[in-house]
């Protein structure tokens, strides 16, 4: 009569915070293949992503995630240093980009190659990490100017990057909201991004007659 329901009382709650976390990353990680495809296709291609590009980039993700899952990894992402690389470099080569691939797996499973590629000066890797996040930030920037600078555009850009980067650098700003919530959002800026923006872009007119004032 007095006994406690685990499974009925509180594994549901408990169930749906993991499931609503848990799904919350996978749409972010899907958001930021997106922008990592669109950035390479206009650094190292020079033109837009097509929509079979931007599905097939997605679906590989989502794989890959699913894969990760069944040994309870969180969901993959992709590397936007890879964006700057291409934007750089100008090299799309999927042979060339492969046995990078397979340098950094040799490098993982065999400790001896692994320290030759940590006998890079730290000068050099920093000089070349400061152009790739450079030109990261300016595909974007090229991005937004080909979608239009509207006044709508504009202020959404301004609003979602201001609010999306500034709440990762606030102690505590999460403090008062559920622990998945702050788990997700406080240290991931593209997830704050993505939401502030979809949800401005859902709630703002299209009349270019409200912004006439702007």
């Amino acid at each position: 009569m007095f006994g406690f329901d685990f499974m009925n009382s509180v594994f549901p709650v408990i169930f749906t915070v993991m499931f609503v976390g848990i799904f919350i990353m996978f749409i972010v990680t899907a958001v930021e293949t997106v922008g990592d495809i669109s950035g390479v296709m206009e650094g190292g291609m020079g033109r837009e992503a097509t929509d079979k590009e931007l599905s097939g980039g997605i679906i590989c993700d989502g794989l890959g995630s699913t894969v990760a899952a069944c040994f309870g990894v969180l969901p993959n992402t992709s590397f936007s240093q890879n964006v700057g690389l291409i934007s750089m470099t100008h090299v799309v080569n999927r042979f060339t980009i492969m046995f990078g691939a397979l340098a950094m797996i040799l490098g993982g499973l065999f400790p001896p190659i692994g320290a030759f590629f940590t006998t890079l000066p730290d000068c050099v890797l920093g000089g070349c990490t400061v152009i790739m996040f450079g030109s990261i930030m300016m595909s974007g920037v090229r991005m937004m100017h080909d979608a239009g600078m509207t006044p709508r555009n504009t202020l959404i850009a301004a609003t979602s990057i201001c609010l999306g980067v500034g709440v990762t650098q606030v102690d505590g700003f999460f403090n008062n909201l559920p622990a998945f919530i702050g788990d997700v959002f406080a240290g991931n800026m593209v997830a704050g991004v993505f939401v502030v923006g979809v949800i401005m872009d859902l709630l703002l007119p299209r009349d270019p007659k409200c912004y006439d004032s702007m």
